[in-house]
């Protein structure tokens, strides 16, 4: 056992960095055929990082040159399981109004947290604010959205790995994989 109470060899592997990559590509061309303009991609920290960083390259070479932004926004503080309340800790400082939005985010389970996000931006006047999540975990929402963009659909568990994390741990992980209940 580590000191998080996980044993090695304790994460089953879902989704290999081949897969990922490939899929990436494929949701970059997606996000290109809506020939958005003056368009501003806002990762949702932490988890996303790695998962917009690969996908702003891959829009880069579908013809796009998006504005990156972030926003922070906290509903775990590192549990298992979402809080109920989403908290801004770090919020878009771009210019938003009137300017096309891709929210980039790792995990969709409630939604709380991409309905939150879309709701702040949509408020603040964007043009259009779609969503693309990397992972859609099939659970029942406590928030009406669908993303626009999914990249994969994976059972009720608790995923790690490509930026998704437990206690900050996992993130460095190449691929996306299924954590053992501990």
């Amino acid at each position: 056992m580590t000191a998080m109470g996980v044993a090695p060899g304790a994460i089953k592997t879902l989704f290999s960095d081949e897969v990922i990559a490939a899929r990436i590509d494929q949701l970059a061309g997606d996000i290109a055929a809506t020939k958005l303009e003056d368009l501003i991609v806002v990762a949702v920290l932490k988890g996303s990082f790695i998962f917009a960083a690969d996908l702003i390259r891959a829009l880069h070479r579908h013809g796009l040159t998006p504005e990156i932004d972030f926003i922070y926004l906290a509903s775990y503080d590192g549990e298992r399981i979402s809080r109920g309340q989403v908290r801004v800790l770090r919020d878009v400082e771009s210019d938003i109004e009137g300017r096309n939005i891709v929210i980039v985010d790792d995990i969709f389970d409630s939604g709380r947290t991409l309905a939150f996000a879309k709701a702040s931006l949509v408020k603040r006047g964007a043009a259009r604010v779609l969503t693309c999540v990397l992972v859609d975990k099939q659970v029942p929402r406590a928030a009406p959205i669908v993303p626009d963009f999914i990249g994969f659909s994976c059972p009720p568990v608790f995923v790690v790995g490509y930026g998704m994390d437990l206690h900050n741990r996992y993130r460095e992980l190449p691929f996306i994989g299924e954590l053992a209940a501990g």
